[in-house]
């Protein structure tokens, strides 16, 4: 079944959704509709994402979640395992039955890691059909796929992103969005982002944010460039940012003295090196 989630005209004379402020909203409606969410309410996602894809700070999201949690009780969220349940997705959005739509039920249920959040979902359901299936996996462990039942039994799922490394997400996509490379450009700050996760960098959010800023330096505001600089870090083997503050002064220092050797325009004091030179864009 495709995946095309409809907000009803009464979304907007709901009690609670008159109440909310104009980034309430806006944040209840991406719950709704972000490419994580399915057909059953309950799915994964990571603060990592909703920083990436909302453009709020780390802070404000899990305000948000804080907010439509205790004051709307709206949503229940996971922390361990990273799963969002929406309370009332049963009542927005499962009404319909039919063998297609309770195979598709069934097949995202058995994913479901925390069984309380198919309770809290199952009660907003007032289809039968779909309310008793829903009840059959509340504690039923045995129905749920292989991957699920290992992870009930571990106390946080692999995939999980560290308290640290949101603020370093954080950090680098607020200098991407403020420095000209392109707000909606998602899959540029997500291809960016899996840097993070490099190990070759002691510091990877420091040596990001150093490339970025080498490429504003130079108008190079694209994602190949910026990578083509950590790609140079990388064979180079640098690891710290001593090593490639170094690496940089050492390469200036060889410009500079090219340039003393050769008569001619004398380049300007601010001119950063390019140290991707002769890639490809």
């Amino acid at each position: 079944m495709g995946k095309t989630q409809l907000i009803p005209k009464n979304f907007w004379i709901e009690p609670l959704v008159q109440e909310m402020k104009t980034e309430e909203k806006y944040f209840y409606i991406y719950l709704l509709t972000n490419p994580n969410s399915n057909h059953i309410g309950i799915y994964r996602i990571t603060k990592k994402e909703m920083v990436l894809y909302t453009s709020y700070s780390l802070e404000k999201v899990e305000s948000l979640i804080e907010r439509f949690t205790t004051k709307y009780e709206l949503i229940r969220y996971n922390e361990e395992t990273n799963e969002l349940a929406i309370k009332n997705w049963g009542k927005i959005n499962l009404k319909k039955g039919g063998k297609p739509v309770m195979d598709c039920i069934e097949s995202e249920l058995q994913d479901v890691i925390d069984r309380s959040l198919i309770q809290y979902v199952a009660d907003s359901i007032k289809k039968k059909d779909i309310y008793t299936l829903f009840l059959s996996y509340c504690s039923d462990t045995s129905r749920v796929s292989e991957p699920v039942q290992k992870a009930l039994h571990t106390s946080r799922e692999k995939n999980e992103t560290p308290k640290h490394q949101q603020q370093d997400v954080e950090e680098i996509i607020t200098f991407w969005d403020n420095n000209g490379f392109g707000v909606s450009n998602i899959n540029g700050k997500e291809q960016l982002l899996t840097w993070l996760d490099d190990g070759n960098f002691h510091q990877p959010n420091e040596v990001i944010k150093k490339a970025l800023s080498i490429a504003c330096a130079n108008n190079k505001r694209r994602l190949n460039y910026v990578e083509g600089i950590l790609k140079n870090w990388q064979n180079e083997s640098l690891r710290t940012m001593k090593e490639i503050e170094d690496y940089i002064e050492k390469q200036q220092r060889k410009q500079k003295s090219r340039n003393d050797d050769v008569p001619g325009r004398v380049i300007p004091s601010g001119f950063v090196l390019d140290l991707t030179a002769g890639e490809k864009e």
